[in-house]
């Protein structure tokens, strides 16, 4: 971000400083106008592996973001969330292929409180599910990926409720949420899903999470 050679009278660390400053105003801002949670996206994490597999890369981008999360108090971080997927800019993903093994240690070094996984689009969900029981720690909340944004197909309700109900399995239920796994329009110029394909998914994953919620209320 800083380039290698220094800028005259503006040093690393003030650049870093001023990053973390925008990065805290524009959170509170979010909270003060009444955000329920404020998500950060956090694409680059998977990427970073695959970028620098020895991880030095990852673990300064976790440093530097505890370096922002550190400056909110533990209420606040609680309504602090991580969003991390493989990428969706134009129905395409830059880093499915980096085990999520070799991210969620890190990712769930995190001070945040919500972390938001994208699951639905992977290929094997319950091997990422056993590496998120393994990290998580017990005041994060986990809000798996039900529906695939770069997946033309509509999911239906008990698809999506099935999905819920085999995270179940690794995740406590009062730290267990849905979402989808990545925005449906990430950049303003990508059109590749259509509204109505969007708004579909939604209403897949709203009722199928109330599906899912009502089998997992009568255990």
């Amino acid at each position: 971000m800083y380039p290698a050679e220094k800028i005259p009278d503006y040093s690393r660390e003030q650049f870093i400083d001023d990053l973390l400053r925008e990065h805290e105003i524009e959170i509170r801002r979010c909270l003060k106008k009444g955000a329920y949670r404020v998500q950060i996206d956090f694409t680059e994490g998977r990427l970073a592996v695959k970028i620098d597999p020895s991880g030095h890369l990852l673990n300064s981008f976790i440093d530097l973001n505890n370096l922002a999360l550190s400056r909110f108090s533990v209420e606040e971080r609680s309504r602090i969330g991580v969003h991390t997927c493989p990428g969706n800019d134009f129905d395409s993903t830059h880093s499915a292929d980096v085990d999520y093994a070799e991210l969620l240690p890190s990712l769930f070094e995190l001070k945040a409180g919500n972390f938001y996984i994208a699951l639905a689009g992977e290929r094997d969900r319950r091997h990422a599910l056993k590496v998120i029981r393994k990290y998580r720690k017990r005041d994060q909340r986990v809000f798996v990926g039900v529906t695939a944004p770069v997946d033309p197909h509509i999911e239906t309700p008990e698809e999506v409720r099935d999905r819920i109900l085999e995270a179940s399995e690794y995740i406590p239920i009062e730290q267990l949420g849905t979402t989808d796994d990545c925005g449906f329009s990430p950049f303003s110029d990508d059109t590749s899903t259509s509204r109505d394909t969007a708004f579909a998914k939604i209403q897949a994953r709203v009722v199928g999470t109330r599906l899912a919620e009502k089998l997992i209320g009568g255990h």
